[in-house]
């Protein structure tokens, strides 16, 4: 005598009152096969006291021509609510889940400091795992910033040695200007005019605060 359905979230019993009738997992190996996947349940194996109850087969499955109800030979079973079952999965790891935090909050604390460790390193994994290895980065970085101050030093000579030769070459031109030697406005080709325009005394001015300028310490 059956006493339940074995389908996932079906809550049907035997009831002699209620029109619903239980049938067996099928002998044949192809078609037994066929009924246990299409339960969907996991590890499940049926055994000969397992049954599926008749609101897990359509109607066209039922051959009504006896006084029984009996299922066709073809009758595969294609009503199922996983959706239901699902969710009383849920809900069960939920609890469980809630119950193990409740233990977890009680428990030592050296063991609450320890899960988290773990969820920070979970959660960020840009973290370093181990003193030894945020070390090695720190060094790195540190020989990274000492490269780029070398060639940040070496772009400021190389500005201000040029910065001397141009103010030395403006101040040349200017006086073979006024000297005669070179014809007026021959600087308003090499300088922009808001330069040109300057005075001489102005570019030894120039000149002189780029001798005496010094690099900053880095």
């Amino acid at each position: 005598m059956p006493t339940n359905c074995a389908a996932a979230g079906c809550a049907t019993t035997y009831n002699k009152h209620i029109n619903i009738s239980f049938h067996r997992f099928p002998l044949d190996p192809k078609r037994r096969k066929e009924w246990v996947r299409l339960v969907r349940r996991k590890n499940f194996v049926p055994g000969k006291h397992t049954f599926l109850c008749s609101k897990h087969f359509e109607a066209s499955c039922f051959d009504l021509t006896g006084q029984t109800r009996r299922l066709k030979m073809d009758a595969v079973p294609t009503i199922f609510d996983f959706c239901t079952h699902i969710k009383s999965m849920k809900l069960k790891s939920r609890n469980l889940l809630k119950k193990n935090n409740i233990c977890t909050s009680t428990g030592p604390p050296n063991l609450k400091s320890n899960i988290s460790s773990q969820q920070v390193l979970l959660e960020h994994s840009y973290a370093f795992r181990n003193p030894m290895e945020a070390k090695k980065r720190i060094i790195k970085l540190e020989k990274e910033i000492a490269s780029l101050r070398r060639k940040m030093k070496t772009c400021l000579q190389k500005e201000r040695r040029a910065t001397q030769r141009w103010i030395k070459a403006t101040c040349l031109v200017k006086n073979l200007e006024a000297n005669n030697l070179l014809p007026k406005g021959t600087l308003e080709h090499i300088l922009p005019t808001a330069l040109s325009s300057l005075p001489l005394e102005d570019f030894k001015i120039l000149e002189q605060n780029q001798q005496d300028k010094t690099l900053p310490v880095l």
